[in-house]
C-alpha cells in the first residue's frame, strides 16, 4: 500500500479534509466561536424555569444585539448564531407565562423572524412584536424597522377587508413614521402612510431638513396611483412647499392640478417682488392667466401690476426668443436645402434646370416655416420687393396651387410667431388679395402670430371675426381656425358667442362646424366650459348617420376631449354619455375623452387600460379609426 512521505497513508488526508469541511465552526475566529458558546448559553439559560435567570440571559442576547457591529449586508453574528435555536425559543415563549421576560423574548422572535425567509403569508416579525415590547421599536435599526413595515401593509389590508380593528398596527405605525423621516428614508415612510390610508399624517413630521426628498417622491409616486390618492399626493405637495415658501416649486404642482383657484391663491402668498416675476414667467409658459386687479392674486402697486401683466402675457416673448437667437449667433435665415443636405448628392440629382412641383414647393414651405419659426425673416416668403425684382418675377406664395397658396401664406404666422407688432404688416397685405385661398392662409397667419400672446389692442379679434360669415368655405375655415389658434387657452366669451351657433347649427356643413367645434376646443381647453360641452354633444346627437360617417365628425369629438384636457375623472359624466351615441362615433369618443382626460398624467391603470384597447382584434374596417387615435394617444403618455 503506497503511503506519503511523512509516512501516512492517502485515505487518511481525504478523511481529514472532510472531517474539515464537515465542521461548522472551522472558519470562526476566536471570537466568533466565543459569542457562539455565550449564545448557546443564553438560550439554555432561557430555558431555566427560574423567571430570574431568564430574565438575566435575555437581557444579555438583547445587549449583544445591540452593541453589535455588523456590515449593511451581512446580517449580525448574534442573530446568525441564534438562527439554529429559533424553533426552541418559539416552544419556550409558548410555554412562558405573560410577564416582562415573554415580551423581552417576543422582541427577540420578532427580529430574528425578520432574517429568516418565512412561508408566504406568514408575518412572523409582526405576530411576536404585537405581543413583545410595541414601544420601543428604534431601538433595533432600520432594516427591522422596513421589514416590520411591510408586514403591517400586508396585515393592514387584510383586516381593513375583514373590517376588523387596527389601531395595534396604528401604534406602530406612528414610531416607524417618524423614525423614517428622521433618517433619511423619506419614500419609505410615505408608502407605509399610502398602504395603512394615513397620508394625512405625513405632514406634521416634515421640516425644513426633509421637505425637498419627501416632496419630489409625493410628486414621482404621483403617476403610479389610482385615483383620487394621486390628486391628494399632489396636494400634499403644494401644502408643504407653501409652508416652507418654496412658492416656485408649489406653483408647478398647482399647475399639474390644473386648479385655477390653487394657481391663483400660490401666485398671491408670494410677497418677493423679483420671486413673483418669476412665477409670472412660469405662468406664461403654460399659457395660464390670472387676474391682478382683484381676487387672491390681485397686486396694489400699479407699476408694478403692469410689469407683471407684461411678462404673464408673453408680450415681450419674441423680443426674448431673437435676444437669445443672436446671443447663441443663429440669427440667419436658412432654407429648406440646409435641411435637405442636397449638396451631399448633387452628383445623384438630374442634369438641367429645376422644375418647380406643387408637391415639393408644398414640402419646402413647411420646411422653410418651421426651421425659421420665431425668427421673423426667411428667404422664400418675406423676402423685400428689391430682393424679389432683383431675382424671380414670382413670389414664393405664388408658385403653389390652391391649398399651397394657403399654407404659404399661413407660414408667414410661423415664421415671425410671438411678434404681433412685427408680423401682422408682414400678413395684413394678403387680407385684400383676390385670390380666397390667399385670404384664408393670411387669416391662419393672424392666428399664429397672436398664439400664446396677449396684446392689449387685441388686434386678432378684429381682424378675424368678419370673415367668419364669408360664404367661400375656405376662408370662412381659416378664420375659424385662426380664431382657435390666436385664442387658444384663453377661454374667450366673445368667441364662444360667435362660433358656438356654427357648431349647433344642423344646416351648416360638418367641415364647418368640425373646426368651429375644434377652435372652441382650442380655447375653452381643460376648462370644462358646460355650454360649449352641452353644445358639441347636441351636435353629435342631432347629425345623421353619413355625417357622422365623415372625418369632420372626428373633430367635434377631438374638440370635446381638449375641453376634458387634463381633467381625469372629471370626464366620467360627459363620457357616459358618449355611449349613448350612434355606433360610428361612439367608440372612437369614449377612447378620445379618456385619453385626453389622463393626457399627461402617466396614469399606469390607464395605460394599461389603452394597451389592452391596442391589442384586441377589429373586424370591421370602421372600427379600426378609433384603435389607429388609440395607440397614437398612448404614444403621447410621458411614462
Amino acid at each position: 500500500m503506497a503511503v506519503t512521505k511523512d509516512g501516512k497513508k492517502p485515505e487518511d488526508g481525504k478523511k481529514q479534509k472532510n472531517q474539515k469541511k464537515e465542521d461548522p465552526d472551522a472558519d470562526l475566529s476566536e471570537e466568533d466561536l466565543e459569542l457562539k458558546k455565550n449564545i448557546e448559553l443564553m438560550v439554555e439559560r432561557v430555558q431555566d424555569p427560574d423567571p430570574g435567570v431568564q430574565k438575566l440571559a435575555l437581557d444579555s442576547i438583547t445587549q449583544e444585539i445591540h452593541t453589535t457591529t455588523s456590515s449593511m449586508t451581512a446580517v449580525p453574528k448574534p442573530l446568525k448564531f441564534l438562527r439554529p435555536h429559533l424553533d426552541t425559543l418559539i416552544t419556550t415563549f409558548e410555554h412562558m407565562p405573560d410577564g416582562q421576560n415573554s415580551k423581552a423574548l417576543a422582541d427577540i422572535l420578532s427580529l430574528l423572524c425578520s432574517t429568516v425567509a418565512g412561508k408566504e403569508g406568514e408575518r412572523e416579525g409582526l405576530k411576536y412584536k404585537l405581543q413583545g415590547n410595541t414601544s420601543d421599536l428604534d431601538t433595533w435599526g432600520h432594516e427591522y424597522m422596513r421589514h416590520l413595515a411591510g408586514e403591517i401593509a400586508e396585515d393592514y389590508k387584510i383586516r381593513h377587508h375583514q373590517k376588523q380593528s387596527v389601531d395595534d398596527l396604528m401604534h406602530l405605525v406612528n414610531q416607524i413614521v417618524p423614525y423614517h423621516m428622521t433618517h433619511n428614508a423619506e419614500p419609505e415612510a410615505v408608502d407605509l402612510l399610502l398602504e395603512v390610508d394615513q397620508l394625512d399624517q405625513l405632514e406634521q413630521y416634515i421640516d425644513a431638513k426633509n421637505y425637498a426628498r419627501t416632496c419630489l417622491y409625493l410628486v414621482s409616486c404621483c403617476a403610479y396611483l389610482p385615483e383620487p390618492e394621486d390628486t391628494q399626493v399632489l396636494r400634499l405637495a403644494h401644502r408643504v412647499y407653501m409652508g416652507e415658501k418654496k412658492y416656485h416649486d408649489a406653483l408647478r404642482v398647482a399647475l399639474r392640478l390644473n386648479d385655477l383657484q390653487t394657481i391663483v391663491t400660490t401666485f398671491g402668498a408670494c410677497d418677493d417682488q423679483l420671486e413673483k416675476r418669476q412665477l409670472g414667467y412660469l405662468l406664461a409658459r403654460h399659457g395660464t392667466t390670472i387676474d391682478l386687479e382683484e381676487g387672491p392674486a390681485a397686486v396694489k402697486d400699479e407699476s408694478e401690476r403692469d410689469v407683471l401683466r407684461e411678462i404673464i402675457s408673453n408680450s415681450k416673448l419674441s423680443e426674448h426668443f431673437l435676444a437669445l437667437a443672436r446671443d447663441l449667433d443663429v440669427l440667419e435665415p436658412k432654407v429648406p436645402e440646409d435641411v435637405y443636405k442636397t449638396h451631399l448628392t448633387d452628383g445623384r440629382q438630374p442634369q438641367g434646370a429645376a422644375l418647380d412641383s406643387a408637391r415639393q414647393n408644398l414640402a419646402s414651405t413647411f420646411v422653410n416655416a418651421f426651421v425659421n419659426a420665431g425668427f421673423g425673416q426667411d428667404k422664400l416668403v418675406t423676402v423685400s420687393s428689391e430682393q424679389q425684382s432683383s431675382g424671380e418675377s414670382v413670389h414664393w406664395i405664388f408658385k403653389n396651387k390652391d391649398h399651397g397658396k394657403t399654407s404659404a401664406t399661413a407660414s408667414l404666422g410661423l415664421i415671425s410667431l410671438w411678434d404681433v407688432e412685427g408680423g401682422l404688416p408682414l400678413i395684413d397685405k394678403y387680407l385684400y388679395s383676390s385670390d380666397n385661398a390667399v385670404v384664408a392662409g393670411a387669416l391662419l397667419a393672424i392666428g399664429l402670430v397672436n398664439c400664446g400672446v396677449q396684446n392689449e389692442n387685441d388686434p386678432a379679434f378684429a381682424l378675424i371675426s368678419d370673415y367668419v360669415s364669408n360664404t367661400d368655405p375656405g376662408v370662412r375655415s381659416g378664420a375659424i381656425l385662426g380664431l382657435g389658434l390666436a385664442y387658444a387657452g384663453t377661454q374667450r366669451e366673445e368667441v364662444q358667442e360667435l362660433l358656438v351657433p356654427l357648431v349647433l347649427d344642423s344646416d351648416m356643413s360638418m367641415e364647418v362646424a368640425g373646426l368651429a367645434a375644434l377652435a372652441l376646443g382650442l380655447v375653452f381647453t381643460s376648462s370644462c366650459k358646460e355650454d360649449v360641452v352641452e353644445a358639441i354633444l347636441t351636435a353629435l346627437m342631432s347629425r345623421g348617420e353619413t355625417e357622422l360617417s365623415s372625418p369632420w365628425a372626428k373633430f367635434l369629438v377631438l374638440a370635446l376631449g381638449l375641453l376634458f384636457l387634463g381633467k381625469q375623472d372629471t370626464v366620467e359624466a360627459t363620457l357616459e354619455i358618449t355611449k349613448t351615441l350612434h355606433e360610428h362615433i361612439s367608440k372612437y369618443a369614449q377612447v378620445v375623452l379618456d385619453s385626453l382626460a389622463y393626457c399627461g398624467s402617466g396614469n399606469v391603470l390607464k395605460v394599461q387600460e389603452l394597451l389592452g384597447l391596442c391589442g384586441e382584434h377589429i373586424e370591421t374596417e370602421e372600427a379600426t379609426v378609433w384603435k389607429v387615435s388609440d395607440c397614437w394617444l398612448l404614444q403621447q403618455c410621458p411614462c
